[in-house]
């Protein structure tokens, strides 16, 4: 009986680790955005309207004078479109970033609005919500951005 259940325990998690390689993008070298998956993308649209639009603008274009601190000392929520920077970080940065926050980046005493999604958000949900933003940027900003990812992991290994 102990070796069933083991074999049992041991498929059943193999196969949910599949699945979240598979859902997520997550593979063997780090987090791929879909930007092309519809059904994802679909889903990512969904969690930035109910989580980032209300900062980060309905239509990814930010807030007004991001690069400037306002009067509490943060800085106001950057566009994801083609005007902003968000092209310029890799998958893994900007999945990391929405996971774990600024702090991650820029050190423990770093203020910012931005909160961590840990906890809130699942794994799938934020390459979703980055596929999403991904699937808004034009042909040439989406190449620009592979070809920053080809760079990052050739450099990784």
């Amino acid at each position: 009986m102990t070796g069933t259940r083991g074999l049992t325990i041991f498929f059943g998690v193999a196969a949910l680790v599949g699945g979240l390689v598979l859902v997520t993008g997550m593979a063997e070298d780090g987090i791929k955005l879909k930007p092309d998956d519809s059904a994802l993308v679909s889903v990512g649209a969904g969690v930035y309207r109910q989580h980032c639009a209300s900062c980060h603008g309905k239509n990814l274009q930010g807030q007004p004078n991001w690069r400037q601190r306002d009067l509490d000392g943060l800085l106001p929520a950057p566009p994801h479109d083609v005007s902003g920077h968000t092209w310029h970080h890799p998958d893994e940065h900007l999945f990391e970033l929405t996971k774990f926050g600024m702090k991650k980046f820029a050190g423990p005493n770093y203020r910012s609005a931005m909160p961590a999604y840990d906890g809130t958000l699942r794994d799938e949900e934020i390459v979703a919500v980055l596929s999403y933003i991904k699937s808004r940027w034009p042909a040439d900003i989406r190449d620009r951005h592979d070809e920053l990812n080809r760079r990052y992991k050739a450099n990784r290994r």
